[in-house]
């Protein structure tokens, strides 16, 4: 018999040469709609597909191959006598090799503009994936193809080429097209959700496609395995950030290169001004905003200096060619002598002239040209067996209600600085501390069990610039007198910003009064785990 080939697919790149190189290999080929169209045109010979089936196409294309006359050719077990003889008796002819992608459902429904109801519906495909499925389970005998990359493997093989055997080639194009429908199914879920089935509660259900953008060496230490996968829900695309980054210059990113870089670009695209942050192991160790963005980059790499050796500098506007040099050429504040090393540069992007300025600092150098988020997407963090969700924690301080609670009124001046030290305490872990003064992070104190400590360490690291300062805290202070309040006070803080809610409230508010030093509250806390 004469192997058969069915092909109905979207996607339409590729599919010449495909029809060409299926027809040189003596397959029938049967198809259907734009697809037949498509072949016919690149003079290619089709069979179309209600030839086989003795039905027409009805119901505006929703039904086309759901027929037994295709479902049986595709399913038939080829080493099963009963099998071979139910397609005999109905006049069905097997089908060797199916080749679909489907209905550009995901494309639709993030478009600029918004589809109708209708026209998303529409484009639910039905009969593909039910052509896919049925090839997929009969990969012992059925090839089943729905990405055209695969396109030249499978012309190989059927050739009686190909790497690794027919059995394994086939196997694998199977996974791949269960994967595509299921992904294909999870968007589909997630848009219906999204418009009137669900009722603004967490969905009973939820599944979260990814698309491998790497595989990395290894995880957080070198005994552990890792990758690098992309989201592939409708919510995030063109949603922008790391994970559509471009990768300019330097070695390929490792597992905690991606760590501390979502830390360092998040948090500096928090910030309003131009701005710089430098991160050490997902902390900010250096924050400033400035009109002048090479002026924020110089104080935000000496508010900790040793620390910002080896870390991530991030901006939040375009590097240009002056900028590229500075940060090419700075030296350590710590002896005036010491080149600064970082692992990345990130920023939304880059003159011709800066790029090219700032490769020149080393081959290694990873710079990271990312848009910065349109959006903040749902967070999902594993725990043993389970996954907890959260809505983002994308409060900024132009949505927050700082409200004065002391005698003494903070300055226009310090009330900036308060939002500042704020934003940047949000990416702090917590016990998280902050301490600021001029638009700049003069120290910070993080992860620690106990409150006070994380105030010692800021302070201890704000040195002799801590007095006229403000410092802020990611959650409430449960004590003031001899506590952390008390202390910073006493070494000179000038205003404190914190969400407020203990019942020892009135305590932080007196201690404050009694040092002539401004308290202000959010009503909202930032804790970071």
């Amino acid at each position: 018999r004469q192997a058969r080939a069915l092909v109905s697919v979207s996607d339409k790149h590729g599919l010449a040469e495909l029809g060409r190189g299926l027809a040189a290999l003596g397959y029938e080929i049967v198809s259907t709609g734009g697809s037949a169209r498509a072949l016919a045109e690149a003079g290619v010979a089709v069979t179309q597909v209600d030839q086989v089936t003795g039905f027409p196409e009805m119901l505006d294309g929703r039904v086309k191959t759901l027929h037994p006359g295709v479902h049986g050719g595709i399913l038939a077990r080829r080493d099963d006598p009963a099998h071979l003889s139910a397609v005999a008796q109905q006049g069905i002819g097997l089908v060797d090799v199916v080749v679909c992608n489907l209905y550009p459902f995901r494309a639709t429904v993030t478009a600029a503009e918004a589809p109708s109801w209708d026209a998303a519906v529409e484009n639910i495909d039905i009969g593909g994936p039910a052509m896919i499925r049925a090839a997929a389970k009969n990969h012992a005998h059925v090839s089943v193809v729905v990405d055209p990359s695969d396109y030249p493997g499978l012309l190989d093989h059927l050739g009686g080429g190909g790497d690794g055997g027919a059995e394994a080639f086939r196997r694998r194009l199977a996974w791949k097209a269960f994967q595509h429908c299921s992904t294909y199914d999870a968007n589909v879920a997630e848009w219906l959700w999204a418009h009137g089935a669900g009722d603004g509660t967490p969905p009973p259900e939820r599944t979260v496609p990814m698309v491998l953008r790497q595989g990395l060496r290894y995880g957080e230490n070198p005994h552990q395995g890792a990758a690098f996968y992309a989201d592939a829900t409708l919510e995030e695309a063109g949603a922008g950030g790391l994970a559509t980054a471009v990768q300019h210059h330097g070695k390929e990113m490792s597992y905690n290169n991606y760590l501390d870089a979502e830390a360092a670009y998040g948090c500096v695209c928090d910030l309003e001004g131009p701005s710089c942050v430098v991160v050490k192991h997902t902390n900010p160790c250096g924050a400033a905003t400035r009109g002048d963005l090479l002026e924020a980059y110089r104080l935000a790499v000496e508010a900790d200096p040793v620390s910002a050796f080896g870390g991530i500098v991030a901006f939040n506007r375009p590097v240009t060619e002056e900028l590229a040099r500075e940060i090419r050429e700075f030296r350590s504040p710590t002896d005036g002598e010491t080149r600064m090393f970082y692992e990345i540069v990130i920023a939304p992007s880059y003159t011709e002239e800066g790029l090219a300025t700032l490769r020149g600092k080393s081959k290694t150098l990873r710079i990271l040209e990312a848009a910065p988020r349109a959006r903040p997407g749902v967070g999902l963090r594993q725990v043993g067996g389970g996954w907890l969700m959260q809505e983002p924690d994308s409060l900024v301080p132009s949505g927050i209600d700082f409200a004065p609670q002391s005698d003494v009124q903070p300055t226009a001046e310090q009330l900036e600085d308060l939002k500042f030290a704020w934003s940047c305490c949000k990416h702090v872990k917590s016990n998280a501390i902050t301490v600021a003064k001029g638009g700049r992070l003069l120290g910070m104190g993080s992860g620690q069990p106990n409150r006070v400590k994380s105030v010692e360490i800021a302070m201890e690291k704000a040195g002799d610039e801590l007095k006229g300062s403000v410092l802020a805290s990611d959650a409430f202070f449960p004590f003031a007198w001899g506590d952390a309040v008390e202390k910073a006070c006493q070494a000179g803080v000038a205003a404190i910003v914190h969400p407020g809610g203990s019942i020892r409230d009135q305590d932080t508010v007196d201690c404050c009064n009694k040092y002539g030093v401004a308290l202000v509250t959010t009503g909202v806390r930032h804790f970071r785990h």
